[in-house]
């Protein structure tokens, strides 16, 4: 009898790993986006879930909390994400940072770009991030200097730029600095004009065209980004080349953009989330910054702007849209 007791206690210890490995298999992780709105990157984050072993509805699902337009929605959007007690919270931009690290201090929150984590405050520092927050730095401050050098490239007498800026965004202030640090150095002059919404942004736009700048830089912002069609449309109306963060703004007839590849930061925001998912501390995983850049401009718009771009300048592009 000892024997055979022995043998089932043996047999069932086997079970165990088997059957623990099968409730881990049958659990559904939920993942909140917080975003301005349906950023084209978020498909590429969940496609890398999905070449990782994440099946949707399977052992993933997903929580979308969109601010359409509205930074000051952001509050409002994480506190009922961390509500439904999400896994995890992805995040785009600043705002959508700062808002799940105030709205949680237990749910791991995975940054999928932002402009300045240290600077706005969102971690202390990129190589130790410690508490929940973790992710990936787009470096856009860091770039707006070399935005203005394309334009100054463009047109080489170059004197006179607009800026848009949302007030909103606290990345703002940071981006500013650097873009007038970077004028200075290019003599350049910057007349900034700040927007939050559509109202303002119309009204924006219409001191714009009754300027004599001779060109625009749109600031890295999520809000501007959501309005790129509308500035694209009017950029090229008003004679004014245009340069940006996104590539999303070229494609939409805006003339330069120069950054990161979004596509490739929320990629990697998905390898994150998976080794958070198994068991890895946000706070012991640094915070990465992009090894992947992109020069997009859109030659069409410089046709239609009257623009000759030098052929040293099509070269370096890494992308060129007919």
């Amino acid at each position: 009898m000892r024997r055979i007791g022995l043998a089932v206690v043996f047999a069932l210890s086997l079970l165990v790993p088997v059957v623990i490995e099968a409730q881990t298999a049958g659990k559904v992780a939920t993942i909140g986006i917080l975003a301005i709105e349906a950023f084209p990157p978020i498909d590429s984050f969940r496609q890398r879930l999905r070449e990782l072993g994440y099946v949707e509805d399977k052992n993933i699902r997903f929580e979308y909390r969109y601010a359409e337009g509205r930074n000051q929605r952001f509050r409002e959007l994480a506190e009922d994400l961390v509500a439904l007690k999400v896994d995890v919270l992805l995040t785009w931009g600043t705002e959508a940072a700062l808002e799940a690290k105030r709205a949680t201090k237990t749910i791991p929150v995975v940054m999928g770009a932002i402009g300045d984590p240290v600077g706005q405050g969102v971690v202390s520092s990129l190589a130790h991030p410690g508490g929940n927050v973790t992710g990936l730095t787009s470096l856009a401050t860091e770039l707006e200097r070399k935005r203005l050098e394309i334009l100054k490239e463009i047109i080489p007498n170059l004197s006179l730029v607009a800026v848009l800026s949302n007030p909103t965004n606290r990345y703002m202030s940071t981006a500013l600095h650097n873009a007038r640090q970077a004028a200075e150095t290019l003599k350049i002059v910057l007349k900034v004009h700040e927007t939050h919404d559509a109202a303002s942004l119309d009204n924006e736009l219409d001191r714009i065209s009754r300027e004599r700048s001779r060109a625009l830089l749109v600031l890295a912002d999520t809000f501007l980004e959501q309005q790129r069609r509308r500035i694209a449309q009017f950029a090229l109306k008003a004679g004014l080349p245009s340069a940006y963060t996104y590539r999303e703004h070229v494609e939409v007839g805006g003339l330069v953009s120069y950054a990161p590849s979004y596509h490739d930061l929320f990629r990697r925001a998905a390898i994150y989330v998976d080794k958070i998912l198994k068991g890895a501390k946000p706070g012991d995983l640094p915070i990465e910054q992009p090894t992947k850049f992109e020069l997009v401009i859109n030659l069409k718009t410089a046709k239609a702007l009257g623009l000759t771009i030098p052929q040293s300048f099509l070269v370096r592009a890494d992308e060129i849209i007919q």
